[in-house]
């Protein structure tokens, strides 16, 4: 037991705070020390603990940083192009492939199976979007016209038009491409 510096009221030495006056038992004794010349001693920083705990930190925004950004999902620009050239190329075959069966350009590209499905995800897989557009059926209902477009999602990046006629256009304009863009030379 112990005498409250501002009521002197016996109080228990683990109090922190006088239930008689209600004053801060620590904020006295370090005020007390102050002025008795007995400075407490500043703890220490643990620099090693801090350096591991931001080592940590930096690791883990690292990893999320990697799984969350899409590094290397369309690889290079000539590669993400050539695989949207090749996706073109696959369904086009599919296409005569039905028309030459069938008499007639299929109505959309769910009716041509696993084949061209593979194709449009390869295709989206580099950033590129596919658009199938069949053209106006005759009056005997068959439908002999089709365009087929490859739209980049990346800017720079070229955008392809294919029709009936098998040749690909393209454009590095910010636009869907046309039969009016000039033609590719031929792939590689």
């Amino acid at each position: 037991m112990y005498s409250c510096p501002e009521c002197e009221q016996l109080i228990n030495q683990a109090s922190e705070v006088c239930p008689y006056c209600g004053a801060d038992q620590k904020a006295l004794a370090d005020t007390e020390l102050l002025l008795a010349g007995k400075i407490p001693k500043p703890t220490k920083t643990n620099y090693k603990r801090v350096a591991a705990v931001c080592g940590i930190l930096l690791a883990i925004l690292w990893a999320i940083a990697w799984f969350a950004v899409p590094w290397k999902l369309s690889g290079s620009k000539t590669e993400a192009e050539a695989r949207a050239r090749e996706s073109l190329a696959a369904i086009q075959q599919a296409i005569n492939t039905y028309q030459q069966s069938e008499g007639t350009v299929p109505p959309s590209l769910e009716t041509l199976g696993d084949t061209v499905r593979k194709a449009a995800q390869s295709a989206q897989l580099s950033h590129y979007t596919l658009q199938y557009t069949p053209g106006k059926s005759d009056p005997t209902g068959r439908i002999t016209a089709y365009t087929l477009t490859a739209r980049a999602g990346n800017f720079g990046y070229r955008s392809f038009y294919t029709d009936e006629s098998a040749t690909i256009r393209a454009t590095t304009e910010d636009r869907a491409p046309t039969v009016q863009d000039p033609p590719l030379n031929p792939q590689p």
